[in-house]
């Protein structure tokens, strides 16, 4: 799967009604055992990690693909249809609040997974929430995180953030990640494209990725001048921040003559805030624990995307280091919409559905069984 493509993602306003949610846990249920019966439950989190897929699924489940709440009705279907008894996969995570309670939820898991493999799940969680909040700076804020985990260990994170009026979904499968911080999604996709994003992630980033971590390696003291020298706050890549205020770092007149694509707001407040101050705080912390590598340093407590934007504005001001500005966002995308669009949910039509493919797990099952039975009898008869 190309892995920079893209497709168009426009939103209706509307919520699922209960009528449809029960029956969207019974369908996606029967759906998830038919994939598991045929090819196993590794091949479910594939599908789930592929966006066209995914989009496909809520379809079917009774979303138009263009309807609000289409990532987290349909993931709030799967988790509670998914069984560790029945199905070997759990769905952990939500919206909100309940995101946060992802490692409490890996912890009481029933899979059977030891304690090793448990905690490097929930750094899993850590660390794919904290690239696309503080690497890939959209201008996007998470808001829904999820993760799919089988019983062999394998997993998928499926998660979302909100800007003002559009959302971007982030798609991770554990078989294609190598490492955390270079191109680790298997997809992004999105209502549009972003004029110039910060891609932290991007193989593009490299250079600034190895400078911002030799920065924070030495006392980053001699850093506060870069830092407090500038002027005025503008717009570096977007995205909110844990550590700074959100979607702004500083840029001098050196950085509007290098790079001639640049376009300033036509009037912005000038801000007092002591961003210099808490940026060399947290590099500070930074330093103090030597990270070894990029990723060490985005895991850091307290290291989110103001620290990260400042560390590869130096990199690019001081020491010339190349950031990526493409977007890496794709555009991606039965039984009719909640909203009516392309046409009402006709619920016997549906009901159907379910019974249906309830049938057709029940025949398969039956057939393996006689399958089984004759083996056994023409093993006798030998």
């Amino acid at each position: 799967m190309d892995r920079r493509a893209s497709a168009d993602l426009p939103l209706h306003t509307g919520s699922a009604p209960p009528w449809l949610f029960d029956r969207m846990v019974d369908l996606s249920d029967a759906i998830a055992e038919a994939i598991i019966e045929e090819c196993g439950r590794d091949e479910l989190l594939r599908r789930l990690s592929d966006p066209y897929w995914f989009q496909a699924l809520g379809c079917v489940l009774g979303f138009d693909w263009h309807s609000s709440g289409v990532t987290t009705t349909t993931m709030g279907a799967l988790k509670e249809a998914l069984s560790p008894y029945r199905h070997g996969v759990v769905v952990v995570g939500g919206k909100g609040a309940r995101s946060r309670k992802t490692p409490d939820e890996i912890d009481g898991s029933a899979l059977d997974l030891s304690s090793g493999a448990r905690d490097e799940l929930k750094r899993t969680s850590r660390m794919s929430a904290a690239v696309d909040n503080g690497c890939v700076q959209d201008g996007y804020t998470l808001y829904h995180h999820t993760m799919a985990i089988s019983e062999s260990g394998a997993w998928c994170v499926v998660q979302q953030g909100m800007d003002d009026s559009s959302a971007r979904r982030y798609h991770w499968r554990s078989d294609t990640v190598d490492g955390f911080v270079e191109e680790p999604q298997a997809a992004i996709c999105a209502q549009e494209r972003r004029p110039s994003p910060l891609d932290l992630t991007a193989n593009a980033s490299a250079e600034t990725r190895t400078v911002s971590v030799d920065l924070v390696q030495d006392d980053p003291i001699h850093l506060k001048r870069e830092l407090q020298g500038q002027r005025s706050l503008s717009d570096f890549g977007g995205g909110a921040s844990d550590d700074t205020t959100a979607g702004t770092a500083g840029l001098d007149r050196s950085a509007l003559n290098r790079d001639p694509e640049l376009t300033m707001p036509g009037h912005h407040e000038l801000q007092r805030a002591d961003l210099s101050e808490r940026a060399l705080e947290q590099l500070q912390h930074a330093y103090e624990y030597q990270p070894a590598d990029y990723e060490e340093l985005v895991e850091l407590d307290g290291i989110g995307p103001g620290s990260l934007r400042a560390l590869a504005l130096i990199a690019e001001l001081v020491y010339d280091a190349e950031s990526s500005r493409e977007d890496p966002a794709k555009y991606a995308y039965a039984h009719g919409g909640k909203d009516g669009t392309p046409h009402p949910v006709e619920r016997e039509r549906y009901d159907r559905s379910i019974e249906h493919m309830r049938s057709m797990l029940r025949g398969a099952k039956i057939d393996g069984e006689t399958e089984q039975s004759s083996l056994q009898r023409l093993a006798e008869l030998e």
